[in-house]
């Protein structure tokens, strides 16, 4: 509430300003940007954004920010030199200034009081703590996926931006792509009467401990903060394989594999389509052959499969009630158990899982106060399930958990999975 009233005294500065101007006859010059003019919307409207570790999903991630008239993109925070570089001239360039400022570190960005709103793309192992940190200092989130590394952090997430009264939105941009939404529909409203499966596809169900490389010269901290870069993960030395793509034990304490990178994803329409953003599944089996199984109270199962998808694209999922079937992907095509299951509707077919729909969703709850559609809650639920399914397959066992304490029942090994300790001098 402290950050709205910041917004609404600073647009009302401004027309009072404006009003005492023409009041006192005085010849006022407002620039053409300041009126919404030049492809921007009036600055009293404008959402002032600041980006957090700008790499290549994040310069994807800044384009589609950059696209939307309301927002103005004013920091950018990155712990490589060229990063930074990079994404100012980008910025730079959309507003044809030299106004983008730079950080290396992030806290500095945070400090602003005139940023509203802060898109994260860092590296996972910094997801969870930037974005708790964000909200802190009064900024909404965008951040990217896995939004955290294991189920402690899960919880700590969801009620941090619960208490402080910020919007976060993950981004699982496919809750906001129409046939993902129709795919829903039909699971929800029971038009594919009882439902009974959802299938998952998670891209790999590795899971392994974070690897371990040899020392090499580490770089001018002003080039690339090894250090900052590592943040809360376990330290380790500097080598350049690690800088682009290592995740630092991205779930549990295991590399989280598909079922946490890609696979949350699919797990979340999953979750989306049983009605379950405020739950997760009671019990999980280990791997048989090329899938995982996991089982919610109402009786639905998820399998997480590796093959036996139709052809339609990436990021398949699959609902299936004793009256029909559903099937989608990343293609923007729908297979149907039946044509009749479409009731005359028309699904727009929007392929490549763009992410402008999300970013807008976003972007107008920032403004109303609403909640997205992969706000804090629903990723907490659908990451715990994710995390849950790895532990299942790395202890190679049966495990129950329960969706109230969120802890597993009668598992001390499992439960000591479910968190691990962020590096001095990082805290919540």
């Amino acid at each position: 509430m402290n950050d709205r009233r910041i917004h609404i005294s600073r647009r009302g500065f401004l027309r009072t300003a404006l009003g005492a101007s023409a009041a006192l006859a005085v010849p006022t010059f407002v620039s053409p940007r300041a009126l919404g003019m030049e492809g921007l919307a009036a600055a009293s409207e404008r959402i002032r954004l600041g980006g957090i570790g700008i790499g290549n999903r994040g310069t994807y991630d800044l384009g589609c920010f950059l696209q939307e008239p309301d927002v103005e993109c004013v920091a950018i925070a990155d712990v490589k030199l060229f990063r930074r570089e990079q994404a100012k001239r980008m910025v730079d360039q959309r507003y044809g200034n030299n106004n983008c400022v730079t950080y290396r570190d992030f806290r500095e960005l945070l400090d602003r009081p005139d940023i509203d709103a802060v898109l994260i793309a860092t590296g996972p192992n910094w997801h969870f703590l930037a974005s708790v940190l964000s909200a802190k200092a009064g900024k909404d989130v965008y951040c990217e996926k896995p939004v955290t590394k294991n189920i402690t952090q899960s919880l700590i997430l969801a009620e941090t931006f619960r208490r402080t009264g910020r919007v976060f939105q993950a981004g699982t941009q496919r809750r906001n792509l129409p046939h993902f939404a129709f795919a829903v529909e039909l699971a929800q409203k029971g038009r594919l009467g009882k439902l009974h499966t959802v299938y998952a596809h998670p891209a790999g169900m590795s899971t392994s401990m974070s690897g371990w490389a040899p020392a090499e010269p580490e770089p001018p901290k002003e080039e690339i903060d090894w250090d900052l870069y590592l943040g809360p993960a376990a330290w380790r030395p500097f080598n350049k394989r690690w800088l682009d793509g290592f995740n630092f034990e991205k779930g549990g304490g295991l590399v989280g594999g598909g079922v946490l990178e890609w696979g949350s994803h699919c797990v979340d329409l999953c979750q989306w389509a049983n009605n379950a953003d405020n739950t997760v599944p009671v019990e999980y089996y280990p791997p048989e052959g090329n899938q995982v199984k996991a089982k919610y109270a109402n009786g639905v199962t998820l399998v997480l499969r590796e093959e036996g998808w139709l052809p339609l694209g990436s990021c398949p999922v699959r609902f299936e009630g004793d009256r029909g079937w559903v099937e989608t992907g990343d293609s923007g095509k729908l297979a149907l158990s039946s044509p009749a299951l479409l009731a005359g509707r028309k699904v727009a077919e929007i392929g490549g899982y763009p992410a402008t729909f999300h970013v807008r969703d976003f972007l107008d709850c920032v403004k109303t106060r609403g909640k997205p559609k992969a706000n804090a809650d629903v990723a907490c639920h659908s990451h715990i399930a994710c995390h849950a399914v790895n532990i299942a397959i790395f202890l190679g066992r049966k495990l129950r958990f329960d969706p109230v304490k969120y802890e597993f029942i009668d598992d001390e090994q499992a439960n000591r999975l479910r968190g691990e300790a962020l590096r001095e001098p990082w805290r919540v």
